[in-house]
């Protein structure tokens, strides 16, 4: 099924869905929900994702787990998308947070081959199959770092948005803490109680993720280290490199 409406098949008896999307670059799908749980996948382009929970930035050849009834909203920056809505007793993952998968060579190929599901597909056949595999390696999926969890207190919650926005590693806690009135030791206490992470932390994470757009946008290593604040390349590098994997070079030619 390729640029189908979920809502004409939604009711359709079969645990699995998969629907092949292609977005204008900049296309905002704005706050919603599924009924089915979603795992998205990004054949091109990049993908930011924000529920109420927090942040992530989804690039090429990743995907996202979009638990069923998850509030959320993506815009699409150039992205063709496979998508799978599964059946929420039929889910392979459990939890209520959005988890960004690292894509196997295997699922890649089952994404691919789903393109020719119809919505009323035969259990007992081959698309059966191919369902049931389908379930089987998103359940089997690894998942990387790349969320920033955004507090529910709305001052702290309004720098983290802000931030986001327009990252840089050398922003201190004590500018925070100054900002929202508090002292250091009750803004760290306050931080970590509302992010579950440390300040250092979890802005280490904010930058990863403007660098992941800005290498899939087609800027240098160089550049992006510089608008981040990072005192060399090589730091950021080290950092990129320390965190995904790989080196911020390879996501390039990668992506």
């Amino acid at each position: 099924m390729h640029n189908v409406r979920l809502d004409s098949v939604d009711a359709t008896p079969r645990p699995l869905l998969a629907i092949g999307t292609d977005y204008a670059p900049g296309t905002l799908l704005d706050f919603h929900v599924h009924r089915r749980a979603q795992m998205l996948y990004a054949m091109t382009g990049l993908m930011e994702v924000e529920t109420d929970d927090g942040a992530w930035l989804i690039p090429p050849y990743s995907g996202v787990w979009i638990p069923a009834g998850k509030r959320h909203q993506v815009r699409m920056q150039g992205a063709s998308t496979r998508s799978l809505y599964i059946e929420p007793d039929a889910a392979p993952r459990i939890g209520n947070y959005c988890e960004v998968l690292v894509i196997s060579a295997l699922l890649h190929e089952l994404l691919l081959a789903s393109l020719t599901m119809p919505a009323l597909y035969d259990e007992a056949g081959r698309d059966g199959a191919l369902a049931q595999l389908l379930l089987h390696e998103v359940g089997l999926a690894p998942t990387m770092p790349l969320f920033a969890p955004i507090p529910q207190d709305p001052l702290l919650a309004k720098l983290c948005k802000a931030f986001l926005s327009a990252p840089h590693i050398q922003t201190t806690p004590e500018q925070w803490a100054g900002r929202l009135n508090k002292s250091l030791r009750t803004f760290t206490r306050l931080f970590r109680q509302q992010t579950g992470m440390s300040f250092s932390e979890w802005r280490q994470q904010a930058c990863l993720l403007a660098a992941l757009a800005k290498l899939a946008a087609g800027q240098s290593v160089t550049q992006i280290a510089l608008d981040l604040g990072y005192d060399s390349s090589s730091a950021f590098s080290t950092m990129f490199r320390r965190r995904l994997g790989q080196a911020p070079s390879n996501f390039i030619r990668t992506s």
